[in-house]
């Protein structure tokens, strides 16, 4: 029956780890926020450069843009367009950007620069309906060449995508037929794969790729085959017939009618120049984080003042595991329960080093100072009170003498809590008092040994990047000491009192 009624305590701190590791993992998943600190994101600037030759008339230029390209995902569009109305048009899932002025004449440059970052869980989703295959009409002796080389194909294939890889392997041989020769003579090559397979009943386009390459300038468009085999569609390479996308291809157009279209110019043409930079995944999740989801949760939500205070805030439930951790199962004693973890706090602010001499230097001037009020038998809160003012003017005095000789974490002193350390002198007094000066050093360094150990923690970098970006992380560390709380077994430090058992056995 013991047992049993401790089910439901068990059960409670399994939904905290597992709540706490879900919400963390779910918010690493959907707003890319890395587990780790310092990790590193491509980004790629796109630049698409328009020429033309403007023809003394009004100007209407659209040019198809990447929405949601396959492999990427969009940061953000902008145009360098210098006395032209710009505006991104949305129409029948097609984004177009559009320039427009009243009148204009000459050389024309228009500029469309676009940010993405790989992002392997983009893609485009499917249509709700597949779409219809395209009505092809072909001339003879075209329509009997095509009729042929289907026939061939399909004998060979069992669905659309065996059936696209064996017509481009026909198309490819080394030593074509004559209706093969009669067809690459008289179209587009990919435009006539793609009328082809539309003939066979396969639905197929043609979508323009670029090549993504570190510094390169004007580059032109590749074109790839797709096809729809019901379900969605897929990307083939019109030479070789795999499947897939290269590695570091952008499909900058897929479904729309044309890539460019001026109204107003002649002699226009397109040409694309790329840059990669490589910048921290945290600052690309933090600056989309507000868009959706669990963004909305976020600390970087507030304001700039207030984040500061929450990363050091957030780092408190570590020093109380370790804290929990040092006192209930190694066996470690402190003095005072949680002080190590406000020394802790402290040496985050100072570091180590001039934290533990400032923290050494108040609580023994502090505590001769005590033995002199003791002498005066005051009151307990008069004597607390004097103490604090003591610990103020200690610390400042140190500060002060810290600046003069050059050492300018001298000055952080003033981040200690006062109260605790005047309460931390005044317990120590006591029990020195009572106990004597042996048990005052355990205790003391013992605080101190603790609080090294939570400040270590405290100021990882990992620790620190998750705690602000992970906070329902603090679930588990909620979890753990809660069931630290439930060990009623002996201490480590306590089975030395069985060594000589051991020995006699």
């Amino acid at each position: 029956m013991k047992l049993r009624s401790r089910y439901p305590f068990y059960i409670a701190i399994f939904v905290l780890i597992a709540g706490g590791i879900g919400l963390a993992t779910a918010r690493h998943v959907q707003l890319g926020i890395p587990w780790l600190a310092g990790e590193q994101q491509p980004v790629w600037m796109v630049e698409a450069r328009i020429d033309f030759e403007a023809v003394g008339e009004e100007v209407l230029v659209s040019l198809n843009v990447p929405d949601s390209p396959p492999g990427f995902r969009v940061l953000s569009q902008q145009a360098a367009s210098p006395g032209y109305g710009f505006s991104l048009i949305e129409e029948s899932g097609d984004l177009r950007a559009e320039w427009s002025i009243r009148e204009a004449e000459g050389p024309q440059t228009l500029y469309f620069n676009v940010q993405l970052t790989p992002d392997e869980s983009s893609h485009v989703p499917p249509p709700s309906e597949a779409p219809d295959p395209e009505a092809v009409f072909w001339e003879e002796p075209e329509a009997t060449a095509v009729a042929e080389i289907l026939e061939r194909a399909a004998a060979k294939s069992a669905s659309p995508e065996s059936m696209t890889r064996e017509l481009i392997k026909l198309m490819q041989s080394s030593d074509p037929d004559q209706n093969i020769a009669l067809l690459l003579n008289s179209d587009n090559y990919v435009t006539l794969l793609h009328r082809m397979l539309n003939h066979a009943g396969i639905p197929a386009r043609v979508a323009d790729g670029l090549q993504l390459e570190d510094a390169r300038r004007l580059q032109p468009l590749r074109a790839f085959l797709q096809i729809h085999n019901g379900e969605r569609w897929l990307t083939f390479h019109p030479e070789t017939g795999q499947q897939g996308l290269p590695d570091n291809v952008l499909l900058w157009r897929q479904d729309a009618v044309s890539l460019l279209d001026v109204m107003g110019g002649e002699d226009s043409q397109v040409s694309f120049s790329m840059l990669q930079q490589t910048v921290p995944a945290l600052q690309l999740a933090t600056r989309e984080g507000g868009q959706n989801g669990l963004g909305l949760v976020s600390l970087y939500e507030l304001p700039i003042e207030e984040q500061g205070m929450f990363r050091m805030l957030l780092l408190l439930p570590l020093g109380a595991l370790v804290v929990a951790f040092m006192r209930i199962i190694i066996g470690v004693r402190t003095s005072g329960t949680f002080m190590p973890v406000l020394i802790a706090v402290a040496f985050v602010q100072t570091s180590l080093v001039p934290g533990l001499v400032a923290f050494l230097s108040v609580v023994t001037v502090g505590l001769l100072l005590r033995g002199y009020l003791s002498s005066l038998n005051l009151l307990l809160v008069s004597r607390i009170s004097a103490l604090i003012i003591l610990v103020i003017a200690i610390t400042t005095g140190i500060s002060i003498i810290g600046y003069q000789m050059g050492f300018n974490t001298g000055m952080t002193v003033t981040f200690f809590p006062m109260v605790i350390l005047a309460w931390t002198i005044e317990r120590m007094s006591i029990l020195w008092e009572e106990d004597g000066a042996r048990e005052v050093l355990v205790q003391g360094s013992g605080s101190l040994f603790v609080a090294v150990l939570a400040y270590l923690l405290m100021d990882a970098p990992l620790a620190r990047h998750l705690t602000f970006n992970f906070p329902e992380l603090h679930l588990v560390t909620f979890g753990l000491v809660l069931l630290m709380g439930q060990y009623t077994g002996y201490k480590l430090s306590e089975l030395k009192r069985f060594r000589p058992v051991k020995e006699f056995s």
